[in-house]
């Protein structure tokens, strides 16, 4: 069967720190300090919600850790800017090289957007970015009210997608998303979007790792 190629979306495909323009002009030389406690933050309320089996979709995580962000670096913004980033949020950027890395995998695989995100919010990045045609599936956490990296959520895509965690690799920028897809027998490829990411120290490693998308494909020819 087709090798099945699933890419996570926040960070990996999309890039997450895609606002600092808007986050300048609303607070000034704050705003790197600013997008990056907004997206740890984002990610620890998914964690935690999966954790207690309370779940939100990841807008609302995105919402409530926007305001603890706000709180806690003790900026005030207004109502109209605060409503601004969120809707920047579902329209945010892809990084420079997935645009022309994307056909060529397409034609050695097939292509899976998998998120933390709900359906909608996915949908609205991927269009937007110009790259939803790729996909032929969009498979995210809404369908079973949990996050990666739940095992569930590995084992949903197995069964939308009907194939094997074998013929499958997570792409993702994120290590504890390829953690929980190594742990369910998936071949990874950890994307290090900078040079000063570091892999969990779990005794866990990728399959692969790469810098950028475009080394992709050449690595499946000598894998797969």
């Amino acid at each position: 069967m087709k090798t099945v190629l699933a890419f996570d979306v926040y960070g990996t495909l999309i890039d997450t720190h895609g606002l600092l323009n808007e986050l300048s002009e609303m607070v000034g030389d704050k705003a790197e300090v600013f997008s990056h406690t907004w997206r740890n933050k984002q990610l620890e309320y998914s964690f935690r919600r999966g954790l207690m089996r309370r779940y939100q979709h990841f807008s609302v995580c995105t919402a409530q850790a926007l305001d603890f962000t706000c709180q806690h670096l003790g900026i005030t913004l207004q109502e109209n800017q605060r409503q601004l980033l969120l809707d920047k949020y579902l329209r945010l950027p892809a990084f420079s090289d997935v645009q022309s890395a994307l056909p060529e995998l397409a034609k050695a695989a097939s292509l899976v957007a998998f998120s933390n995100g709900e359906q909608q919010a996915v949908n609205s990045l991927l269009s937007h970015a110009g790259i939803a045609a790729y996909f032929e599936f969009v498979v995210t956490a809404d369908a079973i009210e949990t996050f990666k990296p739940d095992p569930a959520i590995y084992r949903h895509l197995l069964d939308t997608v009907k194939c094997d965690a074998n013929q499958t690799w997570l792409v993702s920028s994120n290590p504890f998303d390829v953690i929980g897809a190594s742990e369910c027998g998936w071949r990874t490829a950890w994307v290090k979007r900078s040079p000063q990411s570091v892999f969990d120290p779990w005794g866990i490693t990728p399959t692969a790792e790469i810098s950028e998308l475009g080394q992709l494909a050449p690595l499946l020819k000598n894998t797969v």
